[in-house]
């Protein structure tokens, strides 16, 4: 593990291994605190310390739109093991009473895959577009704990066969059979098939969205 009091992005740091060729599966980098923060489509993500940052490499020969959903998985079962009842927004937030927890970034670089995690712990950022809360209103968490059973539910759920990922996904996403904005249309969430892409319902006719954005 590579540990860090404070530097801008531990996803930043990930990428430039890769590009400088020090990148190895299984490196983590992790910091108290990010300056440059960032989730999807380059989103600030506020890094206070107190909370969990943390980047991992792992070996990636391929993009695999399923992966979003096992590290999801992962992610949630990490928090329900603290006795917290998580739910997943699609593709990968994880929230609590409908509230933001967790952010999870995903980047393919070279033949790395970098899985970038932010865990609000001890503080949570005032966003104007959505809530946010923080493990610690609900669980007394300790941040090594909870990376150390991360770890472990990473692995576990990056092994797992796939249909069973798709079902514990299904079991704790929120907003399933319910009407979302999708592209400025009202389309109703179904679920996600066998390869990872989100089934969406538009009166009769089915649609498959991959890596867009839908509002809950």
């Amino acid at each position: 593990m590579i540990s860090f009091d404070k530097i801008p992005s531990t996803q930043t740091y990930a990428l430039n291994m890769v590009a400088t060729g020090t990148a190895r599966d299984h490196t983590v980098i992790m910091a108290e605190a990010q300056s440059a923060g960032r989730g999807r489509y380059r989103r600030t993500w506020v890094s206070h310390h107190g909370n969990l940052y943390v980047s991992f490499i792992y070996n990636a020969e391929e993009r695999d739109p399923r992966l979003s959903y096992m590290v999801a998985v992962a992610v949630a079962e990490t928090l329900m093991s603290f006795g917290i009842h998580p739910k997943i927004k699609w593709p990968n937030d994880i929230m609590i009473d409908e509230k933001k927890v967790c952010g999870i970034l995903i980047e393919y670089a070279g033949r790395f895959v970098i899985v970038g995690i932010g865990i609000n712990i001890k503080s949570n950022p005032t966003v104007a577009a959505y809530q946010t809360t923080k493990l610690d209103n609900y669980a007394n968490v300790d941040k090594s704990d909870l990376l150390n059973r991360l770890m472990k539910n990473l692995d576990k759920w990056r092994r797992t066969d796939f249909p069973l990922v798709r079902a514990r996904w299904m079991d704790l996403a929120t907003g399933l059979n319910k009407i979302v904005k999708y592209r400025g249309e009202n389309v109703e969430l179904i679920g996600i098939n066998e390869n990872g892409a989100l089934v969406l319902r538009d009166g009769s006719r089915y649609l498959l969205a991959y890596g867009d954005e839908i509002s809950i």
